[in-house]
């Protein structure tokens, strides 16, 4: 599988790919590394990327922030968290953009 520098993140879907309420924290972990998104994050610190309970604190209370970050996730884009961009993830399943994004909004730091 080939990595490259990502951030994933949201439907409720587990590793595989079966429906469900709402990921863990193991399915979430797994699906990240899964997908590559643990190349450049981490839950509780920077990587390359930021800390996605930074990522849930900057955009907590921000209705259109899933669909934001889904969008992110599928075609990068640069300045938010500094300098390097975050490339386009166009091969990452919708399903597993929707359901990290989903968990990740939900954690705290």
């Amino acid at each position: 599988m080939k990595f490259v520098a990502v951030g994933c993140f949201g439907l409720a879907m587990s590793v595989t790919g079966v429906a469900s309420a709402a990921l863990d924290n193991a399915a979430a972990e797994a699906m990240m590394k899964k997908d590559g998104c643990a190349a450049c994050h981490a839950v509780d610190k920077k990587v390359i990327g930021p800390a996605y309970q930074e990522v849930a604190a900057k955009y907590k209370g921000d209705k259109d922030a899933a669909s934001k970050l889904i969008k992110k996730v599928k075609e990068g884009g640069s300045g938010v968290w500094g300098q390097v961009p975050m490339p386009p993830n166009p091969q990452v399943p919708d399903a597993d953009v929707k359901a990290l994004v989903d968990w990740i909004l939900t954690l705290k730091k």
